[in-house]
């Protein structure tokens, strides 16, 4: 997605200049071609020469270097670059371009391409809360400018909180992201999905879960935002980072996903719920831990409520409802019990017990089932490539005369 992409990176003087480094490695390595340029400030924390080696291209610190006289540097460099990127990005260089100054190859450059600009702010707390930031960064999104929100952390200067540099990966990540040819099904749709397990609780240190990764859930919502999807992610407790571009909603329990579900629900035109919700939770909630005793502890649960027949029942004419049915045996019958059951429009089924398409692991193997009789099955591959086998089966669902 990045082969062959012409991409100028702006350095400016901040301690993550030095990230800088690592994402010039990692533009390259994904097939980038890169230019640096960076201002004075910048070059205090790091020397031109180590982005020369990286970039293996020549890198710009002087507006008025003017290497070749038949063109004009900072419009020439303007004009070639098919992204910039200003990472690390300071409440300096914010205020100039914000308020249109132009005094170094950076800021120069920047006004004159018609490119997508990113923007990566890296800065202490303080200042990244000071109004006349937040202003200006408001600003530059009114102009255009994508901004690769800042990360809460550790900051150099000691204080804890957000101001941290967005990761090179997620930098790189948003990039391939941006230069995906858009789904026109997809692009701009509203799509909520839910992942991952729901962790019940029984005193404050035990509760009740399943072996339920998120994987799936998370490759989906990747998936969808690569198409141009507008995804919003229900996730209960899982140890995987967000993909880049949703919009993150964290849960824990069962109620708490009914909860962010069915408000989330009203919006959506498609629903993918892939989360493995628990079906029981305990009737009694200890606000102390339990005690171990030498006799037995029986513990009463009762059900949770079915948030998948739940916003069956809400299910508009224009809203698309998919359900996932994760089972060890007479796969088939149960996912179209369920499918008929619960108002679905689509059902995903896998056999848990099957190699390589259990919980936890990066592998699926799935039949997909819709209520118009369609079936379709696909065999043991990535959860991503699942993903783009869900996503592709949805559109020609709704693409059926009957759906029109």
């Amino acid at each position: 997605m990045l082969e062959g992409k012409k991409i100028v990176l702006g350095v400016t003087g901040g301690i993550a200049s030095y990230k800088a480094c690592d994402l010039t490695s990692k533009l390259v390595q994904a097939g980038a071609e890169v230019k640096v340029m960076m201002t004075n400030s910048a070059q205090e924390f790091v020397q031109p020469l180590t982005f020369q080696a990286l970039s293996r291209n020549p890198v710009y610190i002087d507006t008025f270097t003017e290497p070749n006289p038949e063109r004009i540097a900072h419009i020439d460099i303007a004009d070639w670059a098919d992204a910039c990127v200003i990472a690390p990005a300071t409440a300096n260089v914010l205020a100039k371009l914000a308020h249109g100054l132009a005094d170094d190859m950076v800021t120069t450059t920047m006004l004159a391409t018609t490119a997508p600009v990113f923007i990566a702010p890296a800065m202490n707390i303080n200042m990244y809360n000071h109004p006349a930031v937040q202003n200006n960064m408001e600003k530059l999104q009114e102009f255009g400018y994508h901004f690769l929100d800042s990360t809460a952390g550790y900051l150099a200067c000691g204080w804890v909180g957000k101001g941290r540099m967005a990761e090179p990966l997620d930098i790189v990540q948003a990039l391939k992201t941006f230069f995906i040819e858009k789904d026109s099904f997809w692009s701009g749709k509203k799509v909520l999905i839910t992942a991952g397990p729901t962790q019940e609780q029984l005193d404050p240190v035990r509760y009740f879960t399943n072996y339920s990764s998120g994987k799936m859930g998370y490759s989906i919502a990747e998936t969808a935002v690569e198409k141009g999807a507008d995804v919003t992610l229900v996730s209960g407790p899982t140890s995987l980072e967000p993909p880049i571009g949703v919009k993150l909603i964290k849960v824990h329990s069962a109620w708490e996903m009914l909860q962010a579900t069915t408000e989330a629900f009203k919006t959506a035109e498609v629903t993918i719920k892939s989360a493995a919700v628990a079906d029981y939770t305990p009737s009694i909630t200890y606000a102390q831990k339990h005690k171990k005793k030498d006799d037995q502890w029986v513990v009463e649960l009762e059900p949770t409520i079915d948030i998948l027949k739940t916003l069956g029942s809400m299910k508009t004419d224009n809203q698309l409802l998919i359900g996932f049915a994760a089972e060890s045996e007479n796969i088939e019958h149960y996912a179209k019990a369920k499918l008929v059951k619960k108002n679905l429009d689509l059902i995903v089924a896998n056999d848990i017990s099957a190699e390589g398409a259990g919980f936890d692991g990066d592998t699926n193997i799935i039949s997909i089932y819709d209520r118009l009789d369609g079936e379709q099955s696909y065999p043991l591959a990535s959860k991503k490539q699942m993903a783009q086998h869900i996503l592709t089966a949805i559109k020609d669902f709704a693409k059926e005369p009957h759906n029109e």
